[in-house]
């Protein structure tokens, strides 16, 4: 796999940082041990400047080039959360933390950016300044949003941002890539029908919200099938029901939750009001009524264009155009980058991790093979960026 030769020397030693996040994970901005020791060890690299506690608990290193004429500055992001999951992968550095593990390759990404860092301050071969961002709660928790709320663009000067995420069954030394909506926005929704309770066996004498529930989830799937063009993507899934108690009474409420993800801020919003107007209307006609609480999740993740053209080429000259997926079908989960993305032009990144379980599994495991691929990736973008002249 085409990698810096460097990183073969550092591989032992940063397979080892990874795999000691992976035995110790921690969830959402409780990642006090994960950020002391990314601060410790960029301590240890000699970086210029670190500055903890951006986004509550997350970590920000400064690695300036070996010139600093030029006034241009990178942003690269990792995020350091684990999942609330049971791990039971059997592998000897597995979760020693019941009910929490690494399930998303968190611990990869922190420990390829941590080596990335290394390399660069050691060598110090660019003309600019390099920013190593390690975020915490991307896992639900909107680091990404915290760290951007807390002036961290502004703070560092920041030009434009870069992420990485692993994917399991994309080959181990490939990477994949697309312009624009890459991730989905995530929002979910809850709706309570409030109608009258009674017995089952007088029905007519109630307003039954089981059935009214029933209807509405039947009827919003057509939200996306007969309201948003073809041509475009959205999913909406109604994900819970609750109602009732007993076989014989028909009960005064019942409630649905699910999700929508669209990749289209225009979808987005078309969604959303469609959403409304039809759950109001449907509880009406059968004399109920709908409280609909609607909660906004994280924006879509488009990648800019000018900096996916830049990231293809990068990635194309270490592994090849024919191993560069430069137009990879969208994804429908999310992602918090795409707060970074917003603040400054960026581009997220999939790196392979080969014939891996699904991200949060309890079987899965980030593929240590695949980081001096990604601390490659990272120090190229860096110097090709900030060319020395």
């Amino acid at each position: 796999m085409p990698a810096i030769n460097r990183f073969g020397d550092f591989h032992e030693e940063i397979t080892g940082w990874r795999r000691d996040f992976h035995s110790n994970p921690e969830l959402l901005y409780d990642v006090e041990r994960t950020a002391g020791k990314v601060e410790e060890l960029l301590k240890s690299f000699g970086v210029d400047e670190i500055v903890t506690g951006i986004g509550r608990t997350g970590v920000v290193g400064v690695i300036k080039g070996k010139k600093s004429d030029s006034s241009k500055v990178i942003g690269l992001r990792a995020d350091m959360d684990a999942l609330p999951i049971k791990e039971v992968s059997g592998k000897a550095y597995a979760s020693k933390i019941d009910g929490k593990m690494h399930a998303c390759g968190h611990d990869g990404h922190t420990a390829m950016l941590l080596g990335a860092a290394k390399y660069l301050a050691e060598t110090r071969n660019f003309d600019g300044t390099a920013i190593v961002i390690f975020q915490p709660a991307e896992e639900g928790g909107a680091g990404g949003k915290a760290m951007v709320d807390d002036g961290m663009m502004e703070r560092f000067g920041i030009e434009q941002v870069f992420g990485m995420h692993n994917m399991p069954r994309l080959a181990l030394g490939q990477f994949a890539i697309r312009e624009g909506g890459m991730m989905a926005a995530t929002d979910e929704f809850t709706i309570t029908i409030n109608g009258i309770g009674g017995h089952a066996a007088m029905p007519h004498m109630s307003i039954d919200p089981v059935m009214i529930a029933a209807q509405i989830t039947v009827a919003l799937q057509t939200l996306v099938s007969r309201n948003v063009d073809p041509i475009d993507n959205a999913v909406l899934t109604v994900t819970q029901i609750h109602g009732g108690a007993a076989y014989n009474v028909i009960p005064g409420s019942a409630q649905l939750m699910g999700t929508i993800r669209t990749l289209d801020d225009n979808v987005r919003e078309q969604m959303e009001k469609r959403l409304i107007e039809m759950v109001e209307k449907i509880a009406d006609a059968f004399g109920a009524k709908a409280d609909l609480k609607f909660k906004r999740g994280y924006p879509v993740m488009s990648n800019a264009a000018e900096q996916t053209r830049f990231a293809v080429e990068v990635a194309s000259e270490l592994v090849g155009a024919e191993n560069v997926d430069a137009n990879v079908a969208p994804v429908m989960g999310g992602e918090d980058f795409s707060y970074m993305a917003i603040a400054r032009p960026g581009a997220f990144i999939f790196i392979g991790n080969g014939d891996s379980a699904d991200l949060h599994q309890d079987t899965y495991d980030f593929d240590d093979e695949a980081i001096p691929l990604g601390c490659s990736y990272w120090v190229k973008l860096v110097e090709t960026a900030l060319p020395v002249s």
